[in-house]
């Protein structure tokens, strides 16, 4: 028995900044936020808005189109690195929420990667037969810990919800393979004091080695070459960083997810949204393999293989 995912949901701001109002506010450039980023206009969230309350709207959009009951639901996953609160769990407030009454909850802090940490755990649990049904969830409002004074970080990020109803799947489809890591040496290149803090220099060269290495790697592991790679989904934090990891597989440039120019880095949430953007316009089919690569904080990395389909 292999886990795979069932359905997807998604969870997107409708308030929009575009580069040019960061024109208006610091010493910056939309050619310069371009040139270095991809980044055109990233989304917000009010006030008002939690990140439970995004990740409740993408959970429950991923179980109508899984078409799975909440009831039904054996475990919540939930990546962040921006709970509602330090506690409860944000898993723990939509498992109300949605009414998944029978589920367990928990939350993963692996930053950006967190979405890839969240699938992996919920392999394991559905590959083991303790639980059928799991919903992972990779979600973020960064804008509360953005220091909105400082351009080097503040046109980065966005605001966003991604969500996926995980079971098991027939046939050879589903998660291929998968590889998780860390260099906690690096700690000190992303964190957070009051706000997020970002040694950019080293973070590119560390994110440009690690997601093309762990492409490949991964690949291996399922036993398949870079020609049987169908189509590439990485965190969208930076295009630069993204084109690397393209150039490792030697992919055509329309086989790589980008929509980062469209929502910024979204941290945990960046690849699922990606995911549903994708599928949604019909990018990725039943049979694909797709390679799934994030990094993020800590410093971590992970990687899936997977053949999609239900």
């Amino acid at each position: 028995m292999r886990a795979g995912i069932w359905g997807m949901g998604s969870y997107i701001p409708e308030k929009v900044l575009t580069n040019a109002d960061f024109e208006e506010r610091m010493d910056t450039t939309d050619e310069w936020i371009q040139t270095r980023t991809g980044i055109k206009e990233r989304r917000i969230t009010t006030d008002e808005v939690n990140t439970s309350d995004m990740s409740y709207e993408a959970a429950a959009q991923a179980l109508k189109n899984a078409d799975v009951s909440a009831e039904d639901i054996d475990l919540i996953i939930v990546a962040t690195v921006t709970g509602d609160r330090p506690f409860p769990s944000v898993s723990a407030l939509i498992q109300d929420r949605l009414g998944a009454k029978n589920a367990a909850a928990m939350d993963v802090g692996a930053a950006c990667a967190g979405f890839m940490y969240g699938l992996v755990t919920a392999k394991q649990f559905i590959e083991n037969g303790a639980y059928r049904n799991i919903l992972v969830v990779g979600a973020e409002k960064l804008s509360k810990i953005v220091d909105w004074e400082d351009r080097n970080t503040a046109v980065l990020f966005g605001d966003a919800a991604g969500a996926a109803i995980l079971g098991p799947v027939s046939g050879d489809r589903g998660i291929l393979s998968f590889e998780l890591g860390a260099d906690g040496a690096g700690s000190e290149h992303i964190r957070q004091e009051k706000h997020l803090l970002m040694n950019g220099r080293e973070v590119f060269k560390f994110a440009v080695r690690q997601m093309g290495e762990s492409c490949v790697n991964v690949l291996e592991k399922a036993g398949l070459t870079k020609d049987e790679c169908d189509y590439l989904v990485p965190h969208q934090a930076n295009i630069r960083i993204m084109e690397a990891s393209r150039q490792r597989l030697e992919l055509p440039i329309e086989k790589m997810s980008k929509t980062v120019d469209r929502f910024g880095n979204t941290s945990s949430a960046s690849i699922p949204i990606s995911l549903v953007h994708d599928l949604s316009n019909g990018k990725i089919k039943d049979d694909d393999v797709v390679v799934l690569v994030g990094f993020g904080a800590g410093l971590v990395w992970g990687s899936v293989a997977i053949r999609w389909g239900r």
